[in-house]
């Protein structure tokens, strides 16, 4: 086996075993907290996942990962295994720190076995590569010093108790940094497992967001301003047209308003973050939430304007019908909020939750959208079926118009959807993390556009009751279809007269009317009928 055979399989382990352990982390902040939090068996290694985040580093603020109070409890039973094994014998925690280009510098490859190994073995040993039961790490360059190693050991005779110093670690490189908690000796698994306590603080230069969620701050000021400019021109078109409003443009305020709460939640959310260093779990919980309930309320209204609410009928058609429109949108409401919940409340690491956890969540979100859009596609394509039918030019333009916008819409989602899959699944060690911010920001950008189209196209003005549902208009325009399909069947074919051209005059004393046409001349007196001259 090659050492470039070997050192990539080594990354896949350290790869597969942050991924792993983000799903046992849930922390409040930047301030990673170690309660109750418990070792993980990886391989020959026990790992407890320390934390993952991008760290900005430069010149003029500090970037840095600081212990806290960071120490572990072993059981008594453990403390017994031990000391029956040998008295004098420490068994040692090792605290790893490494930037993920550095992945391959932790581990080793055993050449017995050919597998990769964070604990050393034998064989390893044998070489001189590693002390026996430790952790293995090289120095990636003779410089650098990383990755960086703390080590806290539980002291001989039957301690139960080993502490890493309150100590910094400075961080001078940008990058991706992963710490994780590692021990060797398998009698601190015997008995209950190792407790952790205390906490790690992770700063950046820009702060205490972790490296993925610092773009998105000044993005959602800009959104926040976005949408505070959208809602002033709709606003501002409601108030100068307010006896002209339509309900349908009563819920698109709706919609806005629930936008511009979401923008400045998320917003508030992460400048708290990272500011103080700690989530706010309330103000993120509303983000979250705000955005479920718009996400929900914008699908249930273009659904309601494609049906023809409000436009080419005047509620929708049917208690069932409505039930089913108003059912969709609490599914997916659920639904959305607990994929927005399980992502971002409490969540700090870089790193995403758990890939068959997430896609539990993801699934019944994509199926609802799906059904969404055929839906609004169907009742959109019978709408302008109804309304081309009816000659209303108006009417049908618009629809048109809302029609073209959806489907650029949806062209574009397939497109973004098609490019966050290819993202993920090429970036199996986040060197790319500067970039991701982008993924839920195009979303965001994407449904903004599509509610700045629909309020371009519905504003309220003084033609919205042109395109308002009219029960007159409506009714005499049944009664006219009725009439002519009674009367049709009574109409018997007969041979057709046109005249191809014609011309009118007066005589010159005025008292007669003379129509020249094709087949004949006719005149007309005062008081008298026409007749053929």
């Amino acid at each position: 086996m090659t050492s470039q055979m070997a050192s990539s399989r080594l990354a896949r382990v350290v790869a597969a075993l942050v991924l792993t352990s983000c799903a046992l982390l849930c922390a409040d902040a930047s301030v990673h907290d170690y309660s109750g939090e418990r070792f993980a068996a990886s391989g020959n290694a026990f790992v407890l996942h320390g934390g993952s985040e991008g760290v900005y580093a430069s010149a003029k603020a500090g970037a840095f990962i600081r212990f806290e109070k960071v120490s572990f409890t072993r059981s008594p039973e453990s403390a017994a295994a031990a000391a029956a094994e040998g008295g004098n014998r420490t068994a040692t925690v090792t605290a790893v720190i490494f930037e993920a280009g550095d992945r391959d510098a932790v581990g080793g490859t055993d050449a017995a076995s050919g597998e990769r190994a964070l604990c050393c073995t034998p064989t390893l040993a044998e070489r001189g590569a590693c002390t026996e039961g430790a952790v293995t790490h090289r120095a990636s360059n003779a410089t650098s010093g990383w990755p960086k190693v703390l080590s806290a050991s539980f002291p001989p005779g039957g301690g139960l108790d080993a502490a890493f110093p309150d100590e910094t670690v400075p961080v001078s490189r940008t990058g991706m940094y992963t710490l994780l908690f590692v021990h060797c000796d398998a009698s601190l698994s015997a008995g209950a497992a190792v407790n952790a306590a205390g906490k790690t603080i992770w700063k950046n230069s820009r702060g205490y967001l972790p490296g993925r969620m610092a773009p998105l701050l000044p993005f959602y000021g800009a959104m926040s301003l976005a949408f505070a400019a959208l809602a002033a021109y709709w606003f501002a078109q409601y108030a100068r047209f307010w006896r002209e409003v339509a309900p349908l443009q009563s819920c698109a305020t709706v919609v806005i308003a629930l936008g511009m709460v979401e923008a400045a939640t998320w917003y508030l959310d992460l400048a708290e973050f990272n500011e103080s260093g700690v989530r706010p779990r309330g103000a993120t919980l509303w983000a979250a939430t705000a955005g479920s309930l718009r996400g929900a309320a914008a699908r249930v209204l273009v659904l309601a304007v494609a049906m023809g609410h409000g436009v080419v009928r005047p509620a929708l058609a049917g208690m069932r019908r409505s039930a089913r429109v108003a059912g969709l949108g609490a599914a997916f409401f659920a639904a959305a909020e607990a994929l927005e919940v399980s992502e971002n409340v409490g969540a700090v690491s870089d790193h995403s939750p758990s890939p068959a956890r997430r896609m539990l969540l993801v699934i019944p979100v994509a199926a609802m959208n799906a059904v969404f859009v055929c839906w609004i596609f169907s009742s959109l394509s019978k709408t302008l079926h109804k309304l081309k039918a009816r000659r209303m030019t108006a009417k049908v333009e618009m629809y048109r118009r809302l029609n073209n916008a959806l489907i650029i819409a949806v062209a574009v989602s397939l497109g973004w959807m098609t490019f966050e899959i290819h993202f993920k699944s090429t970036e199996e060690y986040s060197e790319r993390w500067r970039a991701a911010w982008v993924i839920p920001a195009g979303w965001q950008l994407i449904s903004f556009s599509l509610l700045c189209a629909i309020c371009l196209i519905w504003a309220p003005s003084q033609a919205s009751t042109r395109y308002a549902y009219s029960e007159e208009e409506e009714d005499g325009e049944e009664d006219v279809d009725r009439a002519l399909e009674d009367t049709r069947p009574l109409i018997r074919p007969g041979p057709l007269s046109y005249v191809d051209t014609w011309a009118i005059s007066v005589s010159q004393d005025a008292t007669k009317i003379i129509l020249r046409t094709d087949s004949g001349v006719y005149a007309k007196a005062a008081g008298d009928g026409g007749k053929r001259v």
